[in-house]
């Protein structure tokens, strides 16, 4: 792996535990960023937002040191090695990058599962040529009565279409009776 570096001026970075205690070098855990850059927070998604910005801990002793900053979880999984630089070793949750765009696949699958014929929905990345990664949308349902699987797949299409911008649209269907 390489090293990302270390923080710009006026930001800080932490490497937190599960209960977001400080860690110390050389022990993995979530990178979280804050200082005078950071963002307010999400753009009309208010939940997503208290998820992501969290009061800004004291290092000294784990309570908030002032209630007007906050700190950003990244969710990435990161070390600091013994020359101070952050050692970036990969991601905690589902997120993958494409194209220049964080997707939650997480996201994609349950806006999936909430059309009325989806039952389950699996999403992954596959690199169909070196370099160019797709959405591949796998997924469980009843194919409505008289309906072919082409219409069924263009139906899920049009729907999730409808909820998800257009970089998070998987490029493949693959409808399954059952996961393997």
């Amino acid at each position: 792996t390489i090293p990302i570096g270390q923080p710009l001026a006026n930001t800080k970075a932490y490497i937190l535990d599960a209960n977001l205690q400080p860690l110390p070098r050389g022990i993995p855990g979530e990178l979280c960023i804050g200082g005078d850059g950071l963002a307010r927070g999400y753009l009309n998604r208010s939940t997503l937002t208290s998820e992501k910005f969290i009061p800004y801990p004291d290092s000294q002793n784990g309570v908030e040191a002032n209630p007007a900053q906050r700190l950003y979880r990244t969710g990435d999984w990161a070390r600091v090695l013994p020359d101070g630089n952050i050692e970036w070793l990969g991601r905690i949750d589902y997120q993958v990058k494409i194209r220049g765009f964080r997707i939650e696949l997480g996201e994609i699958e349950a806006n999936l599962r909430q059309h009325s014929t989806v039952q389950e929905a699996v999403v992954i990345v596959r690199e169909d040529t070196p370099g160019e990664r797709v959405l591949v949308g796998y997924v469980i349902g009843c194919n409505p009565p008289n309906q072919e699987t082409y219409a069924w797949i263009a139906d899920i299409r049009q729907f999730i279409k409808s909820r998800l911008p257009d970089f998070m649209i998987p490029n493949h269907f693959v409808p399954l009776e059952a996961f393997p």
